[in-house]
């Protein structure tokens, strides 16, 4: 059975561009492994991200990532049973939020930046369907 989760964290200060690569690294090497796909979104401090596969997979990484000691204010925005993946083209895809249209978080949310704690997990799961269509999400 599939799953897809969501959930939002916030990063402790030692998290810099070189942990945000190492964590991406070692996801896109270890998720296939599993059978774990999803997109990973950083902005700010803080993290969101989409995970699908198996229930048992999804449920055992986001124990292990709500333990990690890099992620503070972890919550459980979305989980449902899916009849097919979303992201199945990324082991772990990131947006690059660089590249982003500010105006797309704006359609969102109240200000153009990433807040998953202000929306609900349905909008943040709608955000990641369109940055999906757009291609805003880079990597494998």
């Amino acid at each position: 059975m599939l799953v897809r989760l969501l959930y939002a964290s916030r990063a402790v200060p030692a998290v810099d561009h070189e942990e945000l690569l190492a964590i991406l690294k070692k996801s896109k090497a270890n998720n296939p492994k599993i059978g774990i796909t999803g997109v990973l979104c950083f902005s700010e401090g803080t993290f969101m991200q989409a995970l699908e596969g198996g229930r048992s997979a999804v449920s055992a990484l986001y124990n292990r990532i709500a333990n990690d000691a890099r992620h503070t204010d972890v919550v459980l925005l979305s989980y449902e049973e899916i009849a097919e993946r979303r992201f199945a083209g990324w082991s772990m895809g990131q947006v690059n939020m660089g590249r982003l249209n500010p105006a797309v978080l704006l359609k969102y949310s109240e200000c153009a930046r990433l807040d998953p704690y202000a929306v609900s997990g349905k909008v943040s799961m709608a955000l990641f369907d369109e940055l999906v269509a757009t291609a805003a999400v880079m990597g494998q």
